[in-house]
């Protein structure tokens, strides 16, 4: 399977697919030129909003608006007036901190993050923010906290560390959003785990930073299939399109040399692969 061009976005560091289906588009953020980007395929139209620090992932509210992560923590987002409204920083104290990736687990808490400037310390942290706006820290000792799923049944949630090369999986309860029991589920060796999705069959889609790739595992784990992208950087992923089976890979070029940089003219892109299965529809944060 090879991904193909679906938006010519050259972001630094595209991060973050979420796709509408009230709206049939996909949203997306850069992380290093901070920024929220909406694209309607349908029409071909694409905006873009602004902000004032980076954004590591945001999730729309079903009351409207999104919820976003910023590096000063999390903040209500209305995309008429461009508001930002401030909910809690719970890292306020350490300033070489900031969020990474998140997303709406199934009772519409949004999960998030954090990870140090220099990649290299176990600084991070991943974050629950309830719908009450209280937050809890779930799990320390992240290096770079990155993508976030949960299988179909609302049995089981994955979690990616890129500082580790690890994929996670945990039993989820979905009465009240605890997990337990950590294993490892993935071991990478060449590349980093980044963003995922995971689809109606209950297989998880891994992009890999450095592995110029997407993979497909199976709930224990096995490579099942693998999507060839045209750039070294691959960042995350997401199902859209009208019938959900559209798979889109964001993508960066950041801290690249100039000279691998100009041998990837398409890093940054926004791609798309066919695929034979159904995604799963995002749940919205619910406060």
């Amino acid at each position: 399977m090879k991904a193909q061009v679906a938006y010519p976005s050259a972001n630094k560091l595209g991060e973050g697919p979420l796709w509408s289906a009230k709206e049939q588009s996909l949203y997306w953020i850069d992380i290093d030129y901070p920024s929220i980007h909406r694209w309607h395929p349908e029409s071909n139209t694409y905006q873009t909003w602004d902000l004032p620090t980076h954004i590591g992932s945001f999730a729309f509210r079903q009351g409207g608006g999104a919820v976003l992560a910023l590096r000063n923590g999390f903040h209500h987002f209305d995309f008429d007036s461009q508001a930002l409204t401030p909910i809690a920083d719970p890292e306020s104290h350490l300033p070489d901190n900031r969020f990474n990736d998140g997303k709406c687990d199934p009772r519409g808490c949004f999960w998030a993050g954090t990870m140090h400037d220099q990649e290299r310390e176990a600084k991070g942290s991943l974050y629950r923010l309830d719908p009450d706006g209280t937050i809890h820290m779930v799990r320390a000792g992240a290096i770079v906290s990155n993508g976030l799923g949960w299988s179909p049944d609302h049995k089981t949630m994955y979690y990616a560390d890129s500082g580790t090369q690890r994929i996670y999986a945990y039993d989820y309860n979905p009465a009240n959003s605890a997990i337990s029991n950590e294993r490892v589920l993935v071991k990478d060796t060449d590349c980093y785990p980044d963003g995922m999705t995971v689809d109606s069959q209950g297989y998880l889609w891994s992009a890999k930073w450095d592995g110029w790739r997407v993979v497909r595992y199976s709930p224990d784990g096995q490579i099942d299939k693998i999507v060839e992208v045209p750039v070294q950087r691959p960042t995350s992923v997401m199902f859209g399109g009208p019938d959900l089976n559209q798979l889109f890979i964001t993508s960066a070029w950041t801290r690249l040399k100039p000279e691998v940089k100009a041998q990837q003219p398409l890093a940054g892109h926004v791609f798309v692969v066919e695929t034979d299965v159904q995604g799963l529809e995002e749940t919205a944060f619910g406060g």
